[in-house]
């Protein structure tokens, strides 16, 4: 069952944790890639130093993080990688969610083609925010996508308990006192977390 708006419309921090486990959908030429989240981290605007809405700076880029939960908010990364994060909280209240891992479900085929790349282990494919961006192929087209309302990328229940690991997020050395925090939580012992 597809996440409705009240899953997302909470606090990123909670958000962060309540996605592990959760099915990501993505829709590609009427198949339906499945993954399990398995890696996430949180970025709350108004105080949050590694956040690119902190302090409440609300630019072209940042809008979308102003949206009520439930939207992607898609950025590249060094020139090349994408990132899909999940808005969290109302309007307003610029949080949200990043996706740093999945365990692939279903249609590995589509994943390999999509990533090229020659290693044969299956985690290499989606261990990772951008390898799960190019895997999937999601791309700045879909920053603002609505998950709630559309069905070409969206996130279902699951219903999976899982152990949850906090731990400091990943690149971020220009966050002052923010880097330290634990907003990033990841699944125990999974293969397809980018770094334990």
């Amino acid at each position: 069952m597809k996440l409705d708006e009240s899953f997302y419309r909470k606090d990123a921090l909670i958000l962060a944790k309540d996605l592990l486990g959760k099915i990501l959908v993505r829709k590609i030429d009427n198949h339906f890639i499945e993954c399990k989240i398995v890696e996430t981290e949180s970025y709350i605007g108004p105080l949050d130093k590694g956040c690119h809405a902190y302090n409440n700076k609300r630019t072209k880029r940042t809008e979308v993080m102003f949206w009520r939960g439930g939207h992607a908010y898609i950025y590249m990364i060094y020139g090349m990688y994408y990132c899909l994060n999940i808005v969290a909280a109302n309007k307003d209240e610029p949080q949200a969610v990043l996706i740093r891992g999945v365990e692939p479900l279903n249609e590995f085929e589509i994943l390999k083609e999509n990533r090229k790349i020659k290693s044969k282990h299956l985690k290499d494919l989606t261990n990772g925010p951008g390898k799960l961006c190019d895997a999937l192929n999601i791309t700045k087209e879909l920053n603002g996508y609505d998950m709630v309302a559309k069905d070409e990328l969206y996130i279902k229940d699951n219903h999976e308990k899982v152990e949850i690991v906090s731990a400091k997020r990943i690149n971020i050395d220009y966050a002052e006192e923010y880097k330290d925090k634990l907003w990033r939580f990841y699944i125990k012992e999974n293969p397809f977390v980018s770094k334990k």
